[in-house]
């Protein structure tokens, strides 16, 4: 009998531990299962945390470049008005621009039509001159136009003798002819230059090459007043000495008497008044 129960509680006790073995095994089992689990949660956690982080930098820079855009829009509509402003004044500078540039234009082709009155008053009064000097030698006398003012030069062998200042008779007949054209032609003065070459004046009362040049123009002048009625009010004397050669080879060249035909001041003015004046050119408005 001893034996018997003895036998049920070892029975007993090998069913018990049976029991606790499985149950610490299912709880084991459900430990690791929990804690696969909260692995997974943690993973998950940390990933939504990264992506928060991310999310939140992502968002700042959003904010920071819709801040950057309404400034520069705001800056836009800013220099729009600006523009429209400088686009106003742009067209009004233009504007005033073109009617510089037609004022010059038309100042320009007045000018033009007075430069061009001019020559063909210089033309005629070329024409004239060389109709009455035809008649003597090319190298003697020459009549030439340059720049707008006419020249007249005449060699000193047929007005003076060497070294002297008192006009030759055949002088005379030149000076003549020369004074009936400048007398028909009232709207011009005139300068008489005196010219040498550079040999040393030595002799009679004068000093020197200057003297000699100045002397032989108011010779000129004297003649042309006293002997042919020329305005002595249109009249210059001037010596320029041996300083403006015209040759450096040939010094009888240099022995020369110029004379200087040009317009008045005022009269090349007129001549640009009238111009204005001229319809075809836009005058009279």
């Amino acid at each position: 009998m001893k034996k018997i129960i003895l036998g049920c509680l070892g029975i007993g006790l090998l069913l018990s531990s049976c029991v606790s073995q499985k149950k610490y095994a299912d709880l084991e089992a459900k430990h690791k299962e929990a804690q696969d689990l909260l692995n997974s949660a943690t993973v998950k956690l940390n990933d939504c945390l990264e992506e928060k982080a991310t999310s939140s930098a992502r968002l700042q820079t959003l904010e920071d470049q819709n801040a950057f855009l309404k400034a520069n829009n705001q800056e836009l509509i800013n220099n729009m008005g600006n523009l429209t402003t400088l686009t106003t004044k742009g067209a009004e500078n233009l504007e005033k621009s073109l009617e510089s540039l037609q004022e010059k234009d038309l100042t320009i082709r007045k000018l033009n039509q007075a430069i061009t009155r001019r020559d063909s008053v210089n033309l005629s009064l070329v024409q004239s001159l060389k109709g009455v000097l035809g008649n003597l030698d090319d190298e003697d006398i020459e009549v030439s136009v340059e720049k707008g003012v006419v020249f007249v030069s005449i060699s000193d062998k047929l007005l003076f003798s060497s070294g002297s200042y008192n006009v030759t008779r055949r002088a005379k007949e030149v000076l003549g002819k020369v004074a009936k054209v400048v007398n028909n032609k009232p709207d011009f003065e005139f300068m008489v230059e005196g010219h040498t070459d550079d040999v040393p004046y030595r002799s009679g009362v004068l000093l020197d090459n200057w003297d000699l040049s100045v002397k032989r123009a108011t010779a000129v002048v004297r003649i042309l007043q006293n002997d042919f009625n020329v305005d002595p009010k249109r009249m210059t004397a001037a010596g320029r000495a041996e300083f403006i050669p015209v040759s450096q080879t040939e010094k009888s060249k240099n022995r020369r008497t110029r004379i200087v035909v040009l317009p008045k001041i005022d009269q090349f003015y007129s001549m640009i008044e009238e111009g204005m004046k001229d319809p075809a050119i836009g005058g009279g408005r």
